[in-house]
């Protein structure tokens, strides 16, 4: 047949990726407000130029971005040009079609460090941005900023009226991506006995050196080191359940965390801590546990019996976390929905060895007020469920039981005084037989 053509290779394009950013101002201690807060911010724009992103032919409207004409103040928004000649920019094309794809970006500009870079007006060379992408990507570039030179070179340069520091003729701060960081996932769901990796990967510029990586796990207040790698050390301690490729590690920058048999005992905050001599990156996971329940309702059918009250039972195992709803309902042929029942009652929560939770419901039928035939259902709404579990018990219609017994119990009373009619009239026609034969002889 004829030869296919190979699957072509895909084209690149190199862009510029406009982000719109908070600067997080320092306080008057020099100390910087957490990720996400409302307290001291400057508009900020970042911008990625000529970022390599691959081409599925819908870039042609993309244009290379455009500084605004006009001189900047102390009130207009710091706008930070950034190249990543030496690294690249991870999850680029998730950051490019972000608002297309509905998509929302949060991005944070922070000087990394509080203290000042010498002597002058020049307070900081090196910034931190913090990307975190709606759809659980996280982000963290360190940004070299413009260098600070002799006293001659800073008296003639024009400096930025809100940083303080050398900017180009544009207005803006010219910086390069020196250290980069990312993880696909801000939080994780799993199920017990499972395997999950927690995904962490770095970059660096070659005028960077790694220098270690610590996984730690925080939970309810207290905190432990899970695994840690220093270079030049022997290598990081075996541990059964925690494993990370080192080969990977120092030949890709994957530094990502295996775990193995997941038990409710490594629910938590995962934090992913990636060190060079002179910074660190961090990323915040939070794996949480779901296990969904199982429900068993007994007795499966009910016969109905006047005066008699009987108690359905379900049982809802083997699930977590702890929260769950538990219903009953009653539907008859004339009902056109199910009913809601409040006279269940319940018993406290056990949990398990394996850390999950168990609870039963009880539902009482009375004679008196049942109606038959009916359907009883339990159901169940869980966390690790897509939608609730319902789970039904089945109460006999009385009139088909009581018809069926009448008509046995006539067809065995008509038999009976026919037999006994027979057996009466053998022996009453016994003796005059008897008497016929004397009378012969």
């Amino acid at each position: 047949g004829p030869v296919k053509d190979p699957t072509p290779a895909p084209q690149f394009h190199a862009v510029d990726i406009a982000l719109g950013c908070s600067y997080v101002m320092e306080d008057a201690r020099g100390l910087l407000h957490n990720f996400g807060g409302s307290s001291s911010k400057h508009p900020a724009t970042l911008v990625l130029r000529g970022i390599s992103v691959s081409d599925d032919g819908n870039l042609g409207d993309v244009t290379e971005y455009k500084v605004p004409q006009e001189n900047p103040d102390s009130s207009s928004p710091i706008i930070f040009e950034t190249s990543a000649q030496w690294v690249s920019i991870p999850h680029a094309e998730s950051l490019l079609h972000a608002e297309c794809d509905g998509v929302e970006v949060n991005c944070e500009i922070s000087p990394y460090s509080s203290q000042r870079a010498g002597e002058g007006p020049c307070r900081t060379s090196w910034f931190m941005a913090t990307l975190q992408l709606s759809s659980g990507i996280s982000v963290a570039l360190v940004l070299r900023g413009p260098a600070c030179g002799s006293r001659e070179e800073e008296h003639d340069a024009t400096l930025h009226p809100k940083l303080r520091i050398p900017m180009s003729k544009e207005g803006t701060v010219l910086t390069t991506v020196e250290f980069q960081s990312s993880s696909r996932n801000t939080s994780l769901r799993t199920h017990l006995g499972s395997s999950v990796t927690l995904d962490c990967r770095f970059a660096l510029a070659p005028s960077s050196s790694f220098s270690s990586l610590e996984w730690r796990r925080q939970h309810r207040g207290s905190g432990r080191s899970l695994f840690r790698y220093q270079v030049g050390s022997t290598g990081p301690a075996v541990q059964p359940k925690v494993h990370v490729d080192v080969a990977e590690l120092l030949g890709s920058g994957d530094a990502s965390l295996s775990l193995q048999g997941v038990s409710v005992g490594d629910e938590g905050v995962y934090i992913c801590l990636v060190s060079t001599p002179l910074h660190q990156a961090q990323h915040i996971i939070q794996l949480h546990l779901a296990e969904p329940p199982r429900v068993h309702v007994i007795p499966a059918v009910v016969s109905f019996e006047r005066g008699v009250t009987t108690t359905l039972t379900c049982s809802i195992a083997g699930y977590y976390p702890l929260d769950v709803s538990v219903s009953w309902t009653q539907r008859t042929p004339e009902d056109d929905v199910e009913i809601p029942l409040s006279n269940a009652r319940f018993s406290s929560h056990r949990q398990s060895r394996d850390g999950t939770y168990s609870i039963t419901s009880y539902l009482s039928i009375s004679s008196a007020t049942a109606q038959a035939p009916a359907t009883y259902s339990c159901h169940v709404s869980h966390v690790a469920l897509a939608e609730p579990i319902s789970v039904s018990a089945h109460l006999k219609e009385p009139e088909q039981m009581g018809s069926e017994g009448l008509v046995g119990g006539f067809i065995a009373t008509v038999v009976f005084v026919v037999v006994l009619f027979s057996v009466l009239r053998r022996r009453a026609a016994k003796p005059k037989s008897e008497q016929l034969l004397r009378a012969s002889e």
